[in-house]
């Protein structure tokens, strides 16, 4: 609202605000300045006229006004934010079209004509997608082979062709229709909470566990994905610690896929037990009180593919999990393994009371074996980037949000994500629902899976524990994160207490994308212009005081965006603003007689062609 107000302020003078909002905006911000810096490669285009091209870039669908709070929370439910976003913003622009690969190769073309590489890198980063996304691998690669090896040049059918593969997520990108369109404000808020977390030293590593408590007190990490592979990654998110209970929740939902949902029930309970991970207790049944502590994840080691030895299960587990995170690290621990082995009274108790309960589904298990495969399960090793996308991969519903694969069953998801909710924070899960609202599953190596569902993944990793077993600073980290972000399940989608919503733009009003278009105008910045006549932004749109793009760009005596607007179908030239002047008025005061001659010339071709 600051910037609406102070843009509006340099418009309510007519030509002299004009002239002075084109001053202001030409010092540019310190990384657009940087962006006029970065090195370009030239550029072969194809043969189209910028008239034809754009005629295009027009298709415009209707969107439909919102009728109430009701209808907005239903088409929510159904549809997900980003339908909402569509139904809401009838009075703002029309819909943003979906641009094929020259308007991509378009956006980027300079004033000299040259594919800018580094800011096209630079915006697909700021957009939150890592230049090692593996869908990204193709045309990242190439960019940088075409500033070094290619001399200079970028034509259009080999960007094409690299960039066709996965031209959805990039557009999404570019055009902000990923899931959380305001991605670099989101960060920042983020690694705001994650400096203050950072200052907690409460807590005690783990010790009953000799391997566990060597690891230093001091790390920190917190790593987002989104279900659309956005990511966000602080601290020490490449120290590798081992899953431990982590594990438990892609273990069910494996075991779930593999066996149902009825089978896997005859053995293992649903319910919280308010007791201890390791209590030595069973339910009224007989049976564990759930698969997320350790008496239900031994009987559920049991169930995971049962007529596979040992090692073939360990393999086919790991492999799981590597498809569920292709990108990062995934291993295994030798050393925790051996220290679990050797510090496995109590884990050796639970098994003999539900053998004696007869709670396996095998006449007469052999524990010595059904142990070492769920010791091998706590012992596998991943850090904070890969439990991102492992999280963010039960977020998107079994979907990996980074190859597309499907891992699990949405199904064995939506089953796996119930018992984290009520049961996947130890005998804290109640009050961690109460407070965060949101599955979660957390292990007494400090980490802390946390699922926003359809939204994103989030590993949290840091060894001190409170008294009942979970991350100190990983619970304080969640409880931030739902106090800042309208992610709490039950929060309002109408009324929403100072949240913070990131799944919908802040500003997605006509008078803020008015506003975004002028200030580009006023900048000179033909980039930025093509970005908006690209997104669907009517390039002749009109502040309160009727002033438009042209108007701006002419003030300001930036030829080359008055030729790029002209290059427009349907530009009105002779536009009037509240003083009754047409961008060829503003040319001529401000002393761009070059400017006002193209302007008036263009506008005798418009005369002539209605006669």
């Amino acid at each position: 609202m600051r910037i609406l107000a102070g843009l509006s302020g340099m418009y309510s003078h007519g030509a002299r605000g004009a002239r002075n909002y084109a001053a202001s905006v030409q010092l540019g911000s310190q990384s657009q300045r940087r962006w006029r810096t970065t090195c370009s490669v030239h550029v072969a285009r194809p043969h189209t006229s910028s008239r034809s091209y754009h005629s295009l870039l027009q298709r415009y669908t209707p969107r439909q006004p919102l009728q109430s709070g009701t209808q907005y929370a239903a088409i929510h439910e159904v549809h997900g934010p980003e339908k909402v976003d569509h139904y809401e913003m009838a009075s703002a622009m029309p819909t943003p079209i979906a641009t094929d690969e020259f308007s991509i190769f378009d956006i980027y073309l300079n004033e000299d004509g040259q594919f800018v590489v580094q800011r096209f890198l630079a915006d697909l980063k700021a957009a939150g997608l890592f230049h090692s996304d593996p869908r990204l691998k193709d045309v990242v690669q190439y960019c940088r082979d075409a500033q070094e090896d290619m001399g200079g040049v970028v034509p259009f059918e080999e960007f094409k062709k690299h960039v066709q593969v996965n031209l959805a997520i990039i557009q999404k990108a570019l055009l902000r229709k990923t899931i959380i369109p305001e991605w670099e404000e989101f960060a920042a808020l983020v690694r705001a909470i994650y400096r203050d977390v950072k200052k907690n030293t409460d807590g005690e590593v783990a010790n009953y566990i000799p391997q566990l408590a060597k690891m230093d007190p001091n790390l920190w990490a917190v790593s987002i994905c989104t279900v659309d592979g956005q990511r966000l990654s602080l601290g020490d998110d490449r120290v590798p610690f081992c899953m431990q209970s982590c594990g438990k929740c892609m273990n069910y939902a494996f075991v779930l896929q593999d066996n149902g949902r009825e089978e896997v029930h005859r053995y293992i309970g649903q319910e919280p037990s308010g007791l201890s991970f390791n209590e030595l207790k069973l339910n009224s049944y007989g049976k564990p009180h759930n698969p997320m502590v350790n008496a239900g994840a031994i009987l559920l080691t049991s169930l995971l593919k049962s007529g596979f030895s040992t090692a073939e299960k360990f393999s086919w587990l790991q492999d799981q999990y590597r498809r569920a995170c292709p990108t990062d690290h995934i291993g295994f621990c030798n050393a925790t393994f051996q220290s679990e082995k050797q510090s496995a009274d109590r884990n050796f108790a639970l098994g003999h009371l539900m053998r004696e309960q007869g709670s396996f589904p095998q006449e007469r298990p052999d524990l010595q074996q059904i142990l070492e495969f769920y010791f091998q399960t706590c012992s596998m090793e991943i850090n904070a980037r890969s439990g991102a996308v492992m999280a963010a991969t039960l977020a998107a519903g079994g979907i990996c949000p980074l190859t597309g694969e499907k891992v699990v069953s949405p199904d064995a998801v939506r089953n796996t994500l119930s018992l984290m909710l009520s049961c996947g924070m130890y005998d804290y899960s109640g009050q961690f629902a109460f407070e965060v609202g949101l599955p979660a599953k957390s292990g007494v190596s400090g980490c802390i899976f946390l699922v926003v569902p359809n939204v994103m993944g989030v590993c949290l990793f840091s060894p001190p524990l409170d008294k009942i077993g979970n991350s100190v600073r990983g619970v304080q980290f969640a409880r931030e994160l739902v106090r800042t972000f309208n992610f709490h399940h039950y929060d309002s989608l109408l009324q929403n207490d100072g949240k913070w919503d990131p799944r919908r733009r802040r500003n997605s009003t006509k008078e803020h994308w008015v506003v975004s278009l002028l200030f580009s105008a006023g900048k000179g910045d033909v980039t930025a212009l093509r970005r908006y006549v690209a997104s669907g932004m009517d390039a002749s749109a009109v502040d309160y005081d009727g002033r438009s793009a042209l108007h701006v760009a002419a003030a300001g005596g930036h030829i080359k965006c008055v030729e790029y607007l002209l290059s427009l179908p349907d530009i009105n030239v002779s536009i009037l603003d509240r003083w009754t002047r047409t961008p060829a008025d503003d040319a001529k005061y401000f002393g761009h007689a070059d400017i006002a001659e193209l302007l008036e010339s263009h506008s005798g071709q418009e005369s002539g062609s209605t006669e």
